[in-house]
């Protein structure tokens, strides 16, 4: 008989500049977890160290690693232990001199299912991103899994319709977005209010657009910039899970380091589309010129 629901794990935490403790604290989460009955673990973003893009410093891509190498090793042994499927993210060393953001799943006999590496690489105050990583080539593309077909994102994809949707319309039936965003320090409160509630609502709005359930997993807790050159970042945590009409099923605090357990019905995608048929409805003879960068 084909299950109808799906029991997902969300790890948020703070992170330290000890690559070996950052893992050692979510192994046992993991554990946890999995004793609890998850089948799907969800990692934040670069789980394995802090969020060290808010510099640049050509000493941190000592913190890059092979894929595969030691983490997604450890990874593997882990997820066949406890038969769980988990997505991780990772600072990957492709060739010297050549490094992306990439997400890797492993599936629940400790197998690699698969990996993504992020598209949509910012360079901003703070998250100087493009100093650190290329952007992905291996495109929008579903990683098929014993739990279903996982549409991975990383971070900044999710200010991006074009990437959920494409992953929707390749047969993703969940969206998972690996995340590290918070607060720069000079923020006016109203500004933080802002940013906050445009990532919230922009990642239920893929939900909705495409009618699937959405996980956003953020890392929280204060991470100093060791340059000096800024005040820091506060990472705002508020890891959540929404459903296909972008209702909310889950929501962390902005502190909590932790491990929480969610239940997605599996049923829902297609009782929604049902209702609201937006992929019929798609005028795809008139989106041509959406790959245009700007139409003047």
């Amino acid at each position: 008989m084909k299950k109808n629901s799906i029991k997902v794990g969300l790890i948020q935490q703070a992170s330290s500049h000890n690559t070996g403790e950052n893992l050692d604290r979510i192994i046992p989460e993991i554990k946890r977890l999995a004793s609890m009955g998850a089948e799907l673990i969800t990692l934040q973003e670069l789980h394995n160290s802090i969020y060290f893009c808010q510099a640049e410093d050509p000493s941190i891509f000592d913190l890059a690693e092979t894929i595969p190498g030691e983490s997604t090793e450890i990874l593997s042994r882990v997820a066949a232990n406890n038969k769980v499927v988990i997505v991780s993210s990772l600072f990957e060393k492709r060739a010297p001199g050549l490094y992306h953001n990439t997400a890797v799943v492993f599936d629940s006999d400790g197998s690699i299912a698969g990996k993504y590496r992020k598209m949509h690489i910012p360079d901003d105050p703070a998250y100087y991103e493009k100093f650190y990583f290329t952007q992905g080539d291996i495109g929008f593309e579903p990683i098929q899994t014993s739990v279903g077909k996982l549409g991975i994102l990383v971070c900044w994809d999710q200010w991006y319709p074009e990437a959920a949707r494409l992953m929707a319309l390749k047969g993703a039936e969940i969206l998972i977005y690996p995340t590290a965003i918070g607060w720069e320090h000079t923020d006016a409160e109203e500004e933080k209010a802002r940013q906050y509630d445009a990532w919230f609502t922009i990642q239920r709005g893929h939900a909705i657009a495409n009618g699937l359930p959405l996980v956003a997993i953020n890392r929280c807790g204060f991470e100093p910039d060791w340059t000096g050159n800024t005040k820091g970042i506060t990472f705002w945590g508020q890891s959540f899970v929404c459903g296909p009409q972008g209702e909310i099923l889950f929501k962390a605090d902005s502190t909590s380091s932790n491990g929480f357990l969610v239940e997605i019905s599996k049923n829902r995608t297609e009782e929604v589309r049902r209702m609201w048929p937006f992929f019929r409805d798609r005028r795809i003879d008139a989106y041509g010129e959406i790959t245009k960068r700007y139409i003047d």
